[in-house]
């Protein structure tokens, strides 16, 4: 499993982007999965239901089932997002985080504009179709799927 984190400001194109790049390298064979980082007091699950309850009442994990869907949801206190990585998605060949610019996963920026993170932050590429003031060596990738793809798989997935 590889994992590679798209980092940019916010209102940069992450998610239009990944939801972009999901099919195309699942149409490539690829199993992929997807994790987004969120502000602490986003609650994942909707106040009111069953399964809402449930947590609140003290349930470790809540899982909602149906013949179609499942999603699991528990409370934790900073477990850092590797472990889950590990835990959850370790039968996939490749992982796509939205956000998560701390983690120790290499990074993809998405950029549209103001200033880059590439720089502060080191990056395997930078995907844009604006030029900007990026460090000598950073590869910049126009905002098309099929080559940031092509480089995924060149670059993360061939090792």
């Amino acid at each position: 499993m590889k994992v590679v984190a798209f980092i940019g400001h916010k209102g940069s194109g992450k998610t239009a982007f990944l939801r972009a790049l999901v099919p195309v390298l699942t149409a490539r064979g690829i199993r992929v999965g997807t994790a987004k980082h969120v502000a602490p007091d986003v609650e994942p699950d909707i106040p009111g239901t069953d399964t809402y309850f449930h947590r609140k009442a003290g349930a470790a994990r809540v899982l909602l089932y149906s013949d179609a869907h499942a999603a699991l949801f528990w409370d934790h206190v900073k477990v850092p997002v590797e472990e889950y990585i590990e835990q959850y998605f370790s039968d996939l060949d490749l992982v796509l985080l939205e956000g998560f610019k701390g983690s120790r996963y290499p990074k993809i920026e998405i950029y549209r504009g103001g200033e880059p993170l590439a720089g502060k932050i080191p990056v395997l590429a930078v995907v844009s179709n604006r030029s900007s003031h990026l460090p000598d060596g950073v590869p910049v990738l126009p905002r098309d799927p099929e080559i940031v793809a092509d480089f995924l798989e060149a670059e993360v997935l061939e090792d």
